[in-house]
């Protein structure tokens, strides 16, 4: 079996909700199936959060539905809409009315909120879970601690294992998190390696950016206590005196995104926790230098890649690395990326062989 789906071998972006209407959705997916075998599955339905505060649906749930298409699965998607646990149950009956409707092969849920909403409507579809970090690890809002009502979110990971057929997690740390582990698998999300290309064209004239300046790109929320923007901050004016500008471009869609990881000459991610964050394997596909702190897989995704370092949380250490990625001559992530089968079609054809697993 491959070793990056491999049970407990192998959180992503903390996902950042907001109070909307206790209204679902449902959307099917806009490309068009490649036809293969006559292998099972071939309908599945997303359910997931409708709550994000800038994206419809979160970009990483939209992408591994796209590469699934790829692979001949149709994907559905059901849109949680509700903050909370009593915001997510009153979709239940919605979504319970949408199972019954269509005859998916199997149902697959992002977030433990989610799940809990699927596993109530007694489905006897096969039920996948993915653990998407938070709702396994909890969500930091001051510094290091992490609240008593996050806590609760990994008690409902706990309580919620006996009842899905499988679960994936994106990397070690949230696999932890898994007591049955007959059930667990390991598998990150991939990236579309023909969007992020490698090939580094310029778009500074049109993002706006200097080409006077070296650009050192951060793309979380500034206001999110884990992306710990305020560690590259404490760094501005030292940086500055070695001719860096800081960019911090959040909220940006994804095809501004694509320049971004193109056109700047450092990414920096230092996060106080992730799974596998997909900003750093996009900057990898991109050929984006990068600097990030050692959260989730980033040790086994950088592993001395050429281009690369990790810092420690520090604003000593974190200039220092920055400085020495930027006399590096050579960038080789996306090299290591294919070499590790994180592309999207590739990890989508894990996830179909996880699926025909689960039935």
């Amino acid at each position: 079996m491959d070793p990056l789906i491999k049970k407990n071998d192998y959180l992503d972006d903390v996902v950042i909700e907001e109070q909307k209407e206790d209204l679902f959705t449902v959307e099917l997916s806009e490309r068009a199936l490649v036809q293969t075998s006559n292998d099972r599955p071939k309908k599945v339905l997303f359910v997931s959060s409708g709550n994000l505060k800038n994206f419809d649906l979160a970009p990483f749930i939209k992408v591994q539905g796209d590469s699934l298409a790829e692979v001949g699965i149709q994907v559905t998607y059901f849109k949680i809409k509700g903050k909370g646990f009593l915001g997510y149950i009153r979709n239940i009956r919605n979504l319970r009315r949408i199972i019954k409707q269509y005859d998916f092969d199997l149902i697959h849920a992002h977030f433990t909120l989610s799940a809990w909403v699927a596993v109530l409507t007694f489905p006897k579809t096969p039920l996948v879970l993915s653990l998407m970090g938070t709702d396994a690890l909890g969500r930091i809002k001051n510094s290091w601690k992490i609240p008593l009502v996050s806590n609760y979110l990994t008690t409902l990971t706990y309580l919620i294992q006996p009842f899905v057929t499988t679960i994936i997690s994106k990397s070690p740390n949230i696999d932890k998190y898994v007591w049955l582990k007959k059930k667990s698998y390991i598998l990150p999300n991939g990236v579309d390696f023909i969007k992020f290309d490698g090939k580094r064209t310029d778009f500074k004239r049109e993002l706006g950016l200097s080409y006077n300046k070296k650009h050192i790109l951060f793309l979380g929320s500034t206001q999110d206590t884990n992306k710990n923007f305020k560690l590259l901050q404490s760094c501005k004016d030292e940086l500055q005196l070695k001719g860096f500008e800081i960019i911090a471009p959040y909220p940006v869609n994804h095809e501004k995104i694509v320049k971004y990881l193109s056109s700047v000459d450092q990414l920096v991610m230092c996060s106080l926790q992730e799974g596998s964050p997909n900003v750093v394997k996009e900057a990898m596909a991109s050929n984006c230098k990068g600097v990030f702190t050692n959260v989730g897989d980033v040790q086994k995704l950088v592993n001395n890649t050429p281009g690369y370092a990790i810092t420690e949380n520090n604003k000593d250490d974190l200039i220092k690395k920055i400085l020495m990625v930027d006399k590096m001559s050579t960038c080789e992530g996306r090299k290591k990326l294919q070499s590790l089968g994180l592309d999207t079609k590739s990890v989508a054809n894990k996830l179909k062989n996880i699926y025909i697993k689960s039935l």
